[in-house]
């Protein structure tokens, strides 16, 4: 595999003169949006410097950002022979710059914490990617190598789509269990090659050693390159017993869509023991396999691991979907997937297609439609923080390259490579929509998505034309936003506000460096009533272009957003958790007949008020808001030597999924 440092030439730089301004100019945060970026992005500044001490402001973040984008591109020219005009990239970089720091685009969560890190240089560009898939069809011949491949994906947090068309495919085998010890290295291969033996025991009747876990080191030990901290060897350890009680009892028996699944949630279990428990894949199952559909009704299951994935299912156009939606309105799962849209459409507005047919899945926030072993990597733009078309426009150029820099870089798996240098598929997403519809209006809006996508197709066939690369195959998303949509105060891709006014409460460790800051600005905290060591921080929030929340918006309107999104701007898929209220829920059959042929995939949630201790959201009425608000002191800068968590996965409940 060909590294980025393995291009020898000058690093891209910024001046110190562009930069100086930067130091002490005002970010336009959003409510939470310092905090979010201190606790999530910004890393430790030893990591540049030897000796250096604190962590990353926005600034430095911006700068090894943009660093990073366009050292990438500057290593593509070099390596391929093409000309690289260092002023043009100078000019452009700065603007990206300015962009960026003002948040009007931003890159993923992923590429805040991993562009322009000697991880990327040295070990793998896998971490700059939000997202993949992966279909078990081929697991008989296959065998541990694909569950292998999705833990990897995992730890370098890569969201994992999977089905389960690997079902009955085989039958499990007895082990061939060796008195020989294998010492299983401190490393993410390590943990990775050790489930991949384990499981090709079960698979294919293969020689499985004892496992020695004496080198993994402590819990609570730093992780060099990625971040974070070690959660020592006791996941793995559990991992490993987990999977025995799991496949000895099928020795002899045919795999089912169950196994597969529980196989997955599993090592999701085990990749992010350790840290709060959040979904960080989705399965995809069939529409009539209903031990699959109901295997959530197993609740000691599901609050050991099941809760991993969230569950959808391969709907088809005209199929009756009363059990389903019956299920749906009680539980908020499955979810609904029409692969037959995704490969036979781009936007609906330009009919249908011929040049995605190999389409197997989709990421967990459904909004890439991809091969198998296909990556995809999001970019976020937010158009209610511009005021005309045309600002917006140039935005969108910046944030078009972002994406289509990071296709440029190698992954550490030759067959996804393969996929990735051909289609190379990025999500170029807007959030706040809903902000924008109050800003601009919905048809203005649905101008800009349309004249939009046509301009960013133009622009991809110039950059791919400079780059010598092939024009991506779609290009267009709406994901569901998380984190970094709180870093401008963006409502999250096409979702509804909460409410005008509301309470958002985060959660940090007690021990965290940023509580006595936010003590002494006066936020109020108390102790977290459901985790121990966890503090949680009230923050208000305003929401200043407000019209209506989740409580006023029925869940056909929700539909038809989604619907014009799917035909005026989305070319991959839009991402909605569409909330129902208790007297919508006998609709949701009507409502999938009458969309199923307008989207792409679509999952329901009840709305509920708030009626639970410390819920994340709690709407407020305008007094109480400006009664906590007249107590906050605004917080400019915190000292902490406490690096970011990072988006060490990607986390579906952290989006409005």
């Amino acid at each position: 595999m060909l590294k980025l440092s393995d291009v020898n030439i000058r690093k891209f730089k910024l001046s110190e003169q562009f930069i100086s301004p930067y130091k002490e100019a005002t970010v336009p945060w959003g409510p939470v949006g310092y905090v979010t970026f201190k606790r999530t992005y910004a890393r430790r500044l030893s990591e540049f410097e030897e000796g250096a001490v604190g962590t990353e402001e926005w600034w430095q973040t911006c700068r090894r950002v943009i660093e990073g984008i366009f050292d990438i591109q500057k290593r593509h020219a070099f390596m391929i022979g093409i000309e690289w005009n260092d002023a043009k990239a100078q000019k452009t970089s700065k603007e990206a710059y300015d962009r960026l720091f003002n948040l009007k685009w931003t890159p993923p969560g992923r590429g805040l914490w991993m562009m322009g890190t000697k991880f990327i240089y040295e070990r793998t560009g896998a971490g700059l990617f939000n997202c993949a898939f992966r279909s078990t069809r081929d697991i008989a011949s296959k065998g541990g190598y694909l569950f292998a491949w999705m833990m990897d994906a995992l730890m370098v947090g890569i969201g994992v789509g999977f089905d389960t068309l690997g079902a009955k495919t085989f039958s499990v085998k007895e082990p061939q269990w060796l008195d020989d010890t294998l010492v299983i290295p401190d490393s993410r291969e390590g943990w990775v090659d050790s489930v991949h033996i384990l499981l090709d025991g079960f698979i294919h009747g293969k020689k499985v050693p004892k496992f020695d876990y004496s080198a993994i080191r402590g819990k609570g030990e730093p992780i060099h390159g990625f971040g974070g901290t070690s959660s020592g060897p006791d996941p793995l350890i559990e991992l490993h017993v987990n999977l025995k009680e799991l496949l000895e009892p099928k020795i002899g028996e045919l795999i089912e869509s169950v196994d597969i699944v529980d196989i997955e949630n599993l090592i999701g279990r085990c990749v992010v023991a350790g840290n709060v428990r959040r979904s960080a894949a989705l399965a995809i199952g069939q529409f009539d396999d209903k031990d699959y559909l109901s295997m959530k009704n197993d609740q000691e299951k599901l609050y050991h691991h099941r809760w991993g994935s969230n569950n959808s299912f391969e709907a088809k156009v005209g199929m009756d979907y009363t059990w389903h939606a019956e299920q749906s309105a009680i539980n908020g799962e499955p979810g609904y997937i029409w692969l037959e849209n995704a490969r036979n459409y781009g936007r609906m507005k330009d009919g249908k297609k011929t040049d995605d047919l190999k389409v197997m899945g989709f990421n967990p926030c459904v909004e890439q439609q991809l091969e198998d072993a296909e990556l995809c990597c999001l970019v976020e733009t937010f158009p209610a923080k511009h005021d005309t078309y045309e600002d917006y426009l140039r935005t969108l150029e910046i944030a078009y390259m972002y994406g289509k820099t990071v296709t440029l870089i190698n992954t550490h798996w030759p067959e996804t490579n393969a996929i990735m240098l051909k289609n190379r598929r990025i999500g170029l997403s807007q959030s706040g929509v809903v902000q924008a519809f109050n800003k601009f209006g919905r048809r203005q809006m649905f101008k800009w998505c349309d004249e939009a996508y046509k301009h960013v197709g133009e622009l991809d066939k110039e950059y791919s034309d400079w780059l010598c690369v092939p024009r991506s195959v779609r290009m267009t998303s709406i994901k569901p936003s998380g984190t970094v949509s709180l870093l401008n105060g963006s409502t999250p891709g096409i979702h509804y506000p909460e409410d005008e006014y509301y309470i958002r409460r985060i959660r940090f460790s007690s021990t965290s460096d940023l509580l006595p800051a936010l003590k002494e600005a006066g936020y109020k905290m108390e102790k977290d009533s459901y985790s121990p060591n966890t503090t949680c921080v009230e923050f208000p929030v305003h929401e200043p272009l407000f019209v209506k929340g989740k409580r006023d918006i029925s869940m056909w309107e929700q539909l038809e957003i989604a619907a014009q999104y799917q035909y005026y701007w989305a070319d991959n898929s839009v991402s909605i958790t569409v909330t129902f209220h208790p007297d919508e829920a006998e609709q949701i059959k009507d409502a999938l007949e009458m969309y199923e042929a307008r989207l792409k995939a679509v999952s329901f949630l009840r709305y509920q008020e708030t009626g639970y201790e410390q819920a994340p959201y709690e709407p407020i009425y305008k007094e109480e808001y400006e009664e906590m608000i007249a107590k906050i002191t605004p917080i400019q800068k915190i000292e902490t030597n406490e690096g970011g968590v990072g988006t060490r996965f990607c986390t579906t409940d952290s989006c409005e999924i």
